[in-house]
């Protein structure tokens, strides 16, 4: 199948290798001229604009958007938009908020353009191992775009998950769940770095690995990051997110919905992102001021 491709960063890179190892025609653009030549010599037809992507591909055309989420992504899909004709179909690969693959899905309608948003989980492991897919969008730019789906997926690994931007929800609740499992680890792994038993943390989800009801493939790559550095002494403690459990939390609000451990976990990454806590430095105080517990100055 034909396939414009919009954004070759890491996960743009590795899903157009695969769609190569899968034989389709890809067409790809990135604002880095470097990078498209990359992308040429991975088998891709390369592109020097958006005007030349799409004059490359044969109608009804296809273009999957793989760029940062929020402006990068909004400002992308309009700008594609402009250039397609009644029949074509943006793909929407990023992570967006439902609520903009609504709206998105209702202004591109009145252009006869087509809109799907497919959530994407793999990361960097895609390549090798496939992404699990959820999608959104209308029956029929789906079905047409069964081929793609099914050599970026492992087998079983994507399905239709519904109208417009019941992809991008159910992507959002995969993140936040990930966001939950994510933290009970950090929390249980730390508790061990403490123990009086010295304890040898690679071997322990190693060990776990292997019929423990916590394995996961989460647990898989702390055993591979616990190997390279035992005591994580590499790292900082610096912990960004990329949206999506606000998202979740702002949802569950909206439907009254309890998400206690998800909110801890993200509240905790903010907390990872604090040199020095306004908050903790008032908790001394008051501990000081009304107990005269002592402080460090």
């Amino acid at each position: 199948m034909e396939l414009g491709f919009v954004g070759l960063g890491k996960m743009g890179m590795n899903m157009v290798t695969r769609l190569q190892q899968g034989r389709h025609r890809v067409v790809a653009y990135d604002r880095a001229p470097e990078v498209v030549k990359q992308a040429e010599g991975k088998g891709c037809i390369g592109a020097a604009s958006l005007s030349d992507l799409v004059a490359k591909l044969a109608a009804p055309r296809a273009v999957w958007i793989m760029v940062p989420s929020g402006a990068p992504t909004e400002e992308t899909i309009q700008a594609v938009a402009a250039l397609l004709q009644p029949g074509d179909t943006i793909i929407d690969g990023g992570n967006t908020r439902f609520h903009d693959d609504t709206r998105r899905a209702a202004e591109l309608k009145q252009k006869g353009i087509h809109y799907v948003d497919v959530g994407t989980s793999g990361g960097i492991w895609g390549l090798t191992v496939g992404y699990c897919l959820m999608i959104g969008g209308e029956n029929e730019p789906v079905r047409r775009l069964t081929p793609i789906f099914q050599t970026l997926a492992p087998e079983e690994g994507w399905a239709h998950m519904g109208t417009h931007g019941a992809g991008h929800y159910v992507k959002m609740v995969h993140n936040g769940i990930e966001y939950s499992m994510m933290q009970g680890y950090a929390e249980g792994f730390e508790l061990m770095a403490k123990s009086e038993y010295r304890l040898d943390l690679g071997k322990i989800a190693d060990v776990w690995m292997h019929g423990s009801v916590v394995r996961s493939w989460l647990l898989e790559l702390a055993v591979g990051a616990l190997k390279q550095d035992p005591k994580l002494d590499k790292l900082k403690g610096y912990v960004q997110d990329s949206g999506e459990g606000r998202w979740m939390i702002q949802d569950a609000i909206d439907k009254d919905v309890p998400v206690p451990t998800l909110t801890a976990a993200l509240f905790t990454r903010f907390r990872s992102r604090q040199e020095e806590s306004f908050a903790e430095k008032m908790l001394a105080a008051l501990r000081n001021a009304f107990g005269g517990h002592s402080v460090r100055r």
